[in-house]
């Protein structure tokens, strides 16, 4: 059987992480686990990671799923593609709706149902693998590589072996001009 990626799990609660250890060990060619959110994005900067499941709750008592929520727009800020999996014991609908509209690609409930979990992080996975186009694969190759040298265009210019003005027309072309107002409206 082909295992997915790796999968990052960020929860609070150390029997939670172990659970989903032993539970998607068999699933994931590789499991991660942190009860640290602060430690989110240094792991996804020190490998790749497929999809993380991320509690929405990090503060005793706090039900809010702010926490969660500031989580998911820093992953999505340095990692668009990731998709992100919000798990939480409040299943205040609501709160999911807010979640899914922030970018999240999926709701788990605490207690979770173990057929459930693994069918909805494959269903996500299996989304992201959909076919893209080369044009869609090139800008986002341009991006990465510019978000990686910092907006520095000849040091990405380099890294894409091409030229610093082939990388501008690059830019132009895979970023839709807009009209200006009133062209295109008779």
């Amino acid at each position: 059987m082909n295992k997915y990626g790796t999968i990052l799990i960020v929860d609070d609660n150390t029997s939670i992480l172990t659970a989903m250890r032993y539970l998607l060990d068999s699933t994931f060619e590789q499991v991660l686990t942190t009860t640290q959110p602060d430690d989110i994005l240094k792991l996804m900067a020190q490998q790749a990671i497929d999809i993380v499941l991320l509690d929405m709750n990090f503060t005793l008592g706090v039900n809010s799923g702010n926490e969660g929520l500031f989580w998911l727009r820093a992953i999505r800020k340095q990692h668009p593609q990731t998709p992100v999996v919000f798990m939480t014991a409040y299943a205040d609908i609501n709160l999911a709706v807010k979640g899914l509209k922030n970018g999240a690609a999926d709701f788990i409930t605490k207690p979770w149902d173990n057929d459930e979990l693994v069918r909805k992080l494959k269903d996500v996975l299996d989304k992201q693998a959909e076919i893209v186009s080369l044009d869609e694969m090139e800008k986002e190759h341009i991006r990465r590589t510019i978000d990686h040298c910092h907006g520095n265009l000849t040091q990405a210019a380099e890294l894409l072996g091409i030229t610093r003005q082939t990388l501008y027309n690059k830019i132009r072309s895979l970023t839709p001009i807009p009209s200006p107002k009133g062209e295109g409206s008779k």
